[in-house]
């Protein structure tokens, strides 16, 4: 080996790396503590900030609160798709309406006539025409209510004296007489070949129009005058209501009702079955209850309620929108439309100056006819059709079918 050869460097690979090269000290160089030791190993300056930056900080764009959490679901407020008219489509005179809450004289069929019921006389109003048949009753008894067949081809007349008359209406043609009570019957309602009576003494009376014998059953469930009546659309189940505050709801294979309800406070005349959950019943009560409830028939249980600020006189479903629209007396007589999912209101219109005492709705599910104790039967745009091509559509139409006429007589 040359002499001038540097001897090899041979390192313990256990010995601990020196903190401090001893090179950069010097005999007047103070020796670093310990911390400034581990420090300038690691590259930091001592005597700056750590959370320091050399440039700004991006900005936090997302915010991210407790409050964004949903650790709780809270109901929706849904804002109304559409604007309600508060103005009625057309009015018709309606003199000598019978102001009575207990009555139903106000109906319209599956063919666009309207039947209206005025003391003693029956008139037909064709939404179509326009034009205005008056039925030959000839009677001195004043009708307490009146109602369309399921297709639309004939009228059932109930009157003060107890009977229900069936009339053949495009040919203004009594059909046949059919005898009950000895008291007025003051709401009727159809399945199919049945039309069934609420009457004053708190009986109803089921006739089956195609035989002699008419009167095939009788159910006895209230104390006081049945004034609401409705079948469900299948025909399983009839719901009653009655001036003893109560609510019947009868499976047509028994004589006793299968649910009885205590809850409402007042007079039950307005009932409603849902058209897209046929087990929902919709009730009404009157002046001291103000309430709406909504009932599952099959569990036997209210479903949710809404509180009016007055009597309730009836109750229509919307065949289009998951909403239901009430009417109402004293104090208000208005119409209400509610958001059934949220309760909210949809609409609040001012309908008349006395209270509604009937309502009835048009058979494409859009016009809701009112009549009240001011004598007037009122046409209102409530429910029209979602899409915008077919509400203008719609428009046209409900203008055209409802301008002519003014008068039922």
């Amino acid at each position: 080996m040359n002499d001038a050869d540097p001897t090899p460097l041979i390192t313990d690979p256990l010995a601990p790396t020196p903190l401090i090269d001893s090179s950069l000290t010097s005999k007047n160089t103070p020796v670093p503590s310990h911390n400034e030791a581990v420090a300038a190993a690691s590259g930091i300056v001592s005597n700056a900030s750590i959370l320091s930056y050399s440039t700004r900080p991006p900005k936090h764009t997302r915010q991210r609160t407790l409050a964004s959490f949903n650790f709780t679901k809270e109901r929706t407020v849904k804002k109304a798709s559409r604007v309600i008219s508060q103005t009625p489509t057309k009015v018709l005179d309606a003199p000598f309406m019978v102001d009575d809450y207990y009555l139903n004289l106000l109906d319209w069929s599956c063919h666009n006539v309207v039947a209206i019921a005025l003391e003693r006389s029956v008139y037909l109003w064709n939404a179509e025409s326009g034009t205005t048949t008056l039925l030959d009753t000839d009677s001195d008894e004043s009708v307490t209510s009146l109602i369309w067949s399921e297709d639309g081809t004939m009228l059932a007349v109930a009157k003060d004296n107890g009977t229900t008359d069936l009339w053949d209406a495009y040919q203004n043609t009594r059909l046949r007489s059919m005898e009950g009570p000895n008291c007025r019957v003051g709401v009727l309602s159809w399945d199919k070949c049945i039309v069934s009576g609420g009457a004053q003494n708190g009986i109803i009376y089921n006739h089956d129009v195609r035989l002699k014998e008419h009167k095939v059953s009788e159910w006895a469930g209230h104390d006081e005058e049945v004034c609401g009546l409705e079948w469900r659309s299948d025909g399983g189940f009839l719901a009653s209501g009655g001036n003893d505050n109560l609510i019947n709801v009868w499976d047509n294979r028994f004589t006793t009702p299968i649910m009885t309800r205590r809850e409402h406070i007042s007079a039950v005349k307005a009932l409603a079955w849902c058209p897209w959950n046929p087990n929902i019943l919709a009730s009404g009560g009157g002046r001291d209850d103000k309430k709406i409830h909504f009932w599952d028939t099959i569990k036997n249980k209210i479903i949710t309620t809404f509180t009016a600020d007055s009597q309730i006189t009836s109750l229509q479903w919307s065949l289009q929108h998951r909403e239901i629209a009430s009417t109402h007396g004293m104090p208000h007589n208005n119409i209400i439309v509610w958001d059934y999912d949220t309760g909210n209101t949809i609409a609040d219109i001012k309908a008349h100056d006395s209270r509604i005492l009937h309502s009835a709705l048009s058979p494409d599910g859009e016009v809701l006819a009112t009549s009240s104790a001011d004598e007037n039967l009122k046409f209102w745009t409530i429910f029209e059709q979602k899409n915008t091509t077919l509400q203008a559509n719609t428009e046209k139409k409900i203008a055209n079918r409802l301008k002519r006429t003014g008068s039922l007589r």
